[in-house]
């Protein structure tokens, strides 16, 4: 479960992304079901939940919970933190529809302001510092501490590194495409390991596909990250689990 003593709100709001899923959040905080959510919406109930998952990673705090009962056996309700994110959205979207308005007829600035991608693992980090490969190497290995205290390594080139002010102290985000993930049961295994990072959590979901299964792991220290196991994944919801990773399927995002 995230850390509800230390939100992280202005996280979730940093993000263009995060447009589509703070309407699902909406949704939900009207309806108090995902599933009407996400017919609302206009996506999927898988959908819905990712755009939950995502917030929830990027607040580092519980945004909706299950509620018992009901039609269909139970629903969701919007926590006081999630209502906080909304109201913060709210006064966003006003306060940049007036800076907007004041600049309306100039250049067409609006549309490139946010990036929207298709990754799913956004996880808040600190950088802890960062070192060249090799003297002469153009890449640099960042390395990031989660909330949960795991230590991430990502490779970037230098000019990246430096664009970004990528410094000791500094707020990043992780990021990761869910197809670069693979998810093994049990606990996370002890010692380094070259060039992969490692996860741990427990099991909030599982997908079950033909050839492989979609895994989503609630990390310890808060956050969700998503990747894949080989059908059948025997695993269950609340068991022990491991993401990994190659350093350089890792991506580093500022908000």
């Amino acid at each position: 479960m995230p850390d509800t003593a230390a939100p992280h709100l202005t996280e979730a709001l940093g993000h263009a992304i995060s447009d589509k899923r703070l309407e699902v959040l909406r949704r939900v905080a009207a309806s108090g079901s995902i599933s009407q959510a996400a017919r609302e919406a206009g996506i999927s109930y898988k959908a819905a939940w990712q755009a939950i998952d995502t917030l929830t990673s990027l607040s580092g705090v519980a945004l909706v919970e299950r509620t018992v009962g009901g039609s269909g056996g139970g629903g969701a309700r919007i926590t006081p933190q999630g209502l906080q994110l909304l109201a913060l959205a709210d006064e966003l979207a006003h306060a940049r529809a007036a800076v907007l308005a004041r600049f309306a007829g100039g250049p067409a600035l609006a549309g490139g302001l946010g990036l929207r991608t298709s990754m799913r693992n956004q996880l808040p980090c600190e950088v802890l510092g960062s070192e060249p490969l090799a003297p002469d190497d153009p890449m640099v290995l960042i390395r990031l501490r989660t909330a949960g205290g795991a230590v991430l390594t990502a490779s970037v080139t230098r000019e990246s590194a430096d664009l970004l002010a990528l410094r000791p102290g500094a707020s990043a985000l992780a990021l990761c495409k869910a197809t670069a993930v693979q998810v093994q049961a049990g606990a996370l295994p002890l010692g380094p390991a070259h060039d992969v990072n490692r996860l741990g959590g427990r099991i909030d979901r599982i997908a079950h596909g033909e050839g492989r299964d979609e895994v989503v792991i609630g990390l310890d220290g808060g956050g969700q990250w998503v990747g894949f196991a080989v059908h059948p994944f025997t695993a269950r919801r609340g068991q022990r689990a491991w993401a990994a990773m190659a350093t350089s399927a890792l991506v580093v995002g500022l908000g």
